[in-house]
């Protein structure tokens, strides 16, 4: 099935359509006060209603910050995007809050848990939450991470599928059969992400009750152990099979074992269709993949060597066959082996070197025929360099700033210094330093109330800034953003625009 997919991705020059999948992120990070404790203030009251809002919520806590950009195919929009939305949640934290750096949360005692527990502002999800809290726990729910939402383009896709249509029978199967196929490598191949780009080597006082003593000593990644953010053993969801997977994860929700699908934890979910059933008719639509710890080397949480590594890396895993035999066994033992890498010590070679060099001369023999981005070959250089040195992963250089054990100093200052950059920083959003400070203010407003806002550029090569709101589109010219009052010229564009939640004191 789907056999010689390289051959086709270079017969029809579609390498560089690839180059642009669609990528987005979803950055969850906790909030905290300067002494490094978990924040007791309620979700920024500025940032809208999160019944609706695009680009800031929060989940499993109310400390959490979760911040999600719109797919793109560039990964420098993507960035520019999340840098602006991370400015003005920044710039919307209320108090003396600051960013916890790291997936791990901060040193807790009872009383934090205590406030965690009690503390949840959204009623429509506090059944689900109360479900999650006694099933796993409170811990569970408080680590944080990075998911990448990943898309191809439709042309290439259809492109594709003119050669496979004696193969299958529509473009919805064809479809299902690539993405699952990314699906199932992302898994066989998921240790190597947990190698290159693990970040949560240690767990802080309070986190674990008692300390279990595979995690005495730093390791590449608790986030993505069994310790982390997964399902219980006795409830793994297989990948087997594209029908296998949607049957089984709709048996665990219908026995009550799941709550729904979002309590799948899996390293990838299928997304696109509002329940299981109706994948095979409607078909997959993008994979969330989640496997990337925060980082705290730069201030968005997010490693760009990461997202660049990671478009040539799914074009890899995509153009990888499955084995002929024995895939559900091999699936096993890749998860079994992503768990061991994710428990290494980070200072030491991984026991699957010689396994990650070869598939980084493979990568290099695929770039090669497709005649890869110099960006791109040298993150693959970089990376390249990374697995033979594991001193240069995220996990290693973390523990050069351990404490006694604990990373609690290096995350405050690291909190500090992200946010000054972020609140004392000229002009108000940097990325948008070619257009005036008030439209800058006026588009600050628009993402804090829950707009879409994105730039373009007409014929002419003039700017125009576009605002969407429940389906409503008004795309205005910057002399147009230029009002002393710009909450009441939105609401005058957007009427159904719901009014700012009232505040909350705890």
């Amino acid at each position: 099935m789907l056999e010689n997919l390289l051959a086709v991705i270079r017969e029809e020059n579609l390498a560089e359509q690839m180059y642009h999948s669609l990528i987005g992120v979803e950055v969850e990070e906790q909030r905290i006060d300067p002494h490094g404790r978990l924040s007791r203030r309620p979700h920024p009251s500025t940032l809208g209603s999160r019944t609706f809002h695009p680009y800031f919520q929060t989940d499993f806590t109310e400390s959490q910050l979760e911040v999600i950009t719109d797919p793109n195919p560039n990964i420098g929009g993507t960035l520019d995007q999340l840098d602006t939305l991370q400015t003005v949640a920044y710039r919307s934290l209320e108090g003396d809050d600051r960013i916890w750096p790291f997936s791990t949360p901060p040193k807790m005692d009872e009383t934090d848990w205590q406030f965690l527990a009690d503390h949840f502002d959204r009623p429509a999800i506090q059944p689900y939450r109360s479900y999650l809290v006694k099933k796993y726990g409170l811990q569970h729910g408080s680590l944080t991470g990075v998911h990448v939402n990943y898309s191809l383009p439709d042309p290439v896709l259809h492109r594709l599928f003119s050669h496979y249509t004696q193969e299958f029978t529509s473009i919805v199967a064809f479809k299902n059969a690539l993405y699952f196929r990314l699906a199932q490598n992302f898994v066989r191949y998921q240790w190597l992400l947990t190698y290159l780009f693990g970040a949560s080597p240690v767990a802080e006082e309070g986190f674990f009750n008692p300390m279990p003593s595979e995690l005495a000593k730093p390791v590449r990644s608790i986030r993505n152990s069994r310790f982390g953010f997964v399902n219980r053993p006795d409830e793994q969801v297989t990948y087997t099979s594209l029908e296998a997977h949607l049957n089984q994860l709709q048996r665990l929700i219908d026995n009550g074992t799941y709550f729904s699908a979002h309590e799948f934890y899996g390293p990838v979910r299928l997304k696109g269709q509002a329940n299981q059933r109706d994948y095979l008719t409607g078909g997959i639509r993008y994979l969330e993949l989640r496997d990337f710890d925060n980082t705290p080397f730069t201030p968005n949480g997010v490693s760009r060597h990461a997202l660049y590594f990671l478009k040539v890396f799914m074009i890899y895993l995509l153009t990888q066959p499955l084995p002929a035999q024995e895939l559900e066994q091999q699936l096993a033992e890749a998860q079994t082996r992503n768990q061991r890498v994710a428990l290494e010590n980070p200072l030491e070679a991984t026991q699957y070197q010689s396994d990650g060099e070869r598939i980084f001369q493979e990568l290099r023999e695929m770039t090669d025929q497709l005649q890869i981005h110099a960006e791109q070959s040298s993150v693959i250089d970089d990376l390249e360099e990374v697995l033979t040195h594991p001193e240069l992963t995220p996990s290693a250089k973390m523990v050069a700033h351990l404490q006694e054990g604990s990373l609690m100093g290096y995350g405050r200052e690291i909190a500090a210094n992200w946010y000054r950059q972020r609140v004392e920083a000229k002009p108000l959003l940097p990325r948008l330093k070619q257009v005036s400070d008030q439209t800058q203010r006026f588009v600050m407003t628009a993402l804090q109330l829950g707009v879409k806002f994105f730039q373009v550029r007409d014929e002419e090569g003039d700017d125009l800034l576009m605002f969407t709101f429940n389906g409503v589109t008004q795309v205005l010219q910057e002399r147009d953003t230029q009002d002393a009052h710009p909450e009441a010229k939105l609401r005058h564009l957007f009427p159904d625009l719901p009014a700012l939640p009232e505040p909350l004191h705890y």
